[in-house]
């Protein structure tokens, strides 16, 4: 009996694995400006509506390094390109940013007048999706009783 019990837990264990599973590999990889990358002429405003950033998911800005770089700013720096309150650069050409938590971020070239040209990205990420709760598990089956059993137990006999 003690061997069927810990069977259908380890049946409902593997079937909550494969419920949450998907939720914690859903994160996705965007690749800032698709196949054209971070670079000048690109519309950046319009490839962010088209995507959907959630927590968990990165931003791969692919660049030439000794032409762009990727600083990350405030909402007004972003209005105005203004770099000097940039909170952080990055400059290797291939720079994975993680999504970490939910709100606005937003991130511009400093190099020349290339944010003002258009190189300038702002994203929203929304909070991870939670997986539904779990439906109750099913009720464990009854373990056949020898016939004598069932005749002890029944009304009939008595």
């Amino acid at each position: 009996m003690a061997s069927k019990q810990m069977l259908l837990s380890a049946v409902a264990a593997s079937m909550a694995l494969l419920v949450f599973l998907p939720a914690l590999a859903s994160a996705t990889d965007h690749v800032v400006g698709d196949s054209q990358g971070w670079t000048l002429g690109f519309d950046y405003a319009a490839w962010a509506e088209s995507k959907h950033f959630t927590v968990g998911d990165t931003l791969a800005f692919k660049y030439a390094s000794s032409f762009h770089n990727v600083a990350e700013v405030s909402g007004p720096d972003f209005k105005a390109c203004n770099k000097a309150g940039a909170a952080s650069v990055w400059n290797s050409g291939d720079d994975l940013l993680s999504l970490d938590e939910p709100g606005r971020r937003w991130f511009i070239c400093t190099v020349g007048s290339h944010c003002k040209l258009g190189m300038k990205l702002n994203v929203t990420i929304l909070p991870a999706t939670t997986p539904a709760p779990l439906p109750a598990p099913a009720p464990a089956p009854e373990l056949s009783q020898p016939q004598s059993s069932r005749r002890f137990l029944s009304n009939s006999n008595w």
